[in-house]
């Protein structure tokens, strides 16, 4: 049994069926899933399975703080294990290539924002969207960029 499985029984949810293949698509996934993604995984094995299903099993997950996400610059949200939230993402707007930092690499940030603005952010909701250094460094080359 997978531990979100064990998590929810153990917090007194139910386990559908579809439930089960949510939770089990989720947790083969390999660190970051979409909705999208694992609705497609289980409508394979259960295709009159909702959409709507895999939403509000990932919301409930996240209520209780089991899964995460951060938003990429499409505006997808993108799910992974809460165990696993302690980074950052850097997204390439060019070539879409996708880099993890560590959340610590931020403190600096955050601190600032508290002291300057009263304000606490989740440094770990988002993608920070820029240009890669492969990129950077193919536009230094081209002499007609």
């Amino acid at each position: 049994m997978g531990q979100l499985v064990q998590t929810l029984k153990e917090r007194g949810h139910r386990l559908t069926p579809q439930r089960q293949l949510i939770l089990e698509a989720i947790e083969s996934a390999d660190g970051h899933v979409s909705a999208e993604s694992v609705h497609a995984k289980v409508a394979a094995q259960f295709p009159q399975v909702n959409i709507s299903t895999v939403y509000r099993t990932l919301e409930l997950l996240q209520n209780l703080g089991l899964v995460t996400h951060t938003h990429f610059d499409d505006g997808i949200a993108i799910y992974h294990l809460a165990e696993d939230s302690h980074h950052q993402h850097m997204v390439c707007r060019r070539c879409g290539s996708e880099r993890e930092i560590d959340v610590d690499e931020l403190r600096p940030l955050d601190r600032h924002l508290r002291e300057r603005y009263g304000f606490q952010a989740d440094l770990a909701h988002f993608a920070i969207i820029g240009t890669c250094s492969a990129c950077t460094a193919a536009d230094d080359a081209d002499p007609s960029g």
